[in-house]
């Protein structure tokens, strides 16, 4: 099994992958918050592993391999972080810290069991989805918010964005997955999206906070 760092440097290129096929070493270094050296280094090692293909100066390539091992990274992740809000009545804005230690695992009998007692949830509690033991990812068909036309009325099915602060932000509106909206109006100025949902008559979003919001039309 990789060690804790080269997981961390696999769920990263995993994630930089799904916005850019062309990774390059400033990227990673940026998203991992480390020297290009240090990037360097590891690359090298990652590659002796066979997890990812990578020459000078050109684009780091993640194996069929190092995909599958960075996508059970990330199901275990996203498992745990489904059995804290599940069964341990954890906040979805508390658990990500807490499942990043629990990803780390190396059991998959753990997580197997883990995946049972949830009856094998295909999305986490922010509605990512959680890739199945072979590492495959079932695709999602959600749109932003931003992309919907006034009038329609849709369901929260995904969160863009699972940081704390924007977690906390929809808590204090009572807004949660699986939440129906109504699209009133977007104001043509500055996109922002005027809604309503349950007893919320009309609540202005601004275009920041509306693409964050991935639905689906009902």
């Amino acid at each position: 099994m990789p060690s804790q760092t080269k997981e961390n440097y696999l769920k990263a290129l995993y994630f930089l992958k799904q916005k850019d096929d062309d990774i390059t070493v400033t990227h990673l270094s940026k998203m991992m918050e480390v020297s290009s050296p240090t990037v360097n280094n590891m690359v090298k090692k990652l590659k002796e592993k066979g997890w990812v293909k990578y020459e000078k100066y050109k684009p780091i390539l993640l194996t069929e391999l190092g995909e599958k091992m960075a996508a059970l990274i990330i199901r275990k992740h996203r498992l745990a972080e489904m059995f804290l809000v599940k069964f341990m009545d954890f906040g979805w804005e508390e658990v990500h810290d807490i499942a990043e230690e629990l990803e780390h695992i190396s059991s998959d009998k753990f997580f197997n069991r883990m995946d049972e007692l949830l009856n094998f949830p295909n999305k986490d509690p922010h509605g990512s989805p959680i890739p199945n033991k072979e590492g495959v990812t079932k695709p999602r068909n959600y749109i932003p918010l931003t992309e919907v036309t006034a009038g329609q009325k849709v369901k929260l099915s995904a969160i863009g964005d699972s940081s704390i602060e924007f977690l906390e932000f929809l808590n204090d509106r009572e807004m949660n997955l699986g939440l129906e909206i109504s699209l009133l109006k977007v104001t043509p100025f500055d996109k922002s999206c005027e809604i309503s949902y349950k007893d919320h008559s009309s609540v202005t979003l601004s275009q920041e906070v509306a693409k964050r919001l991935l639905v689906e039309l009902i």
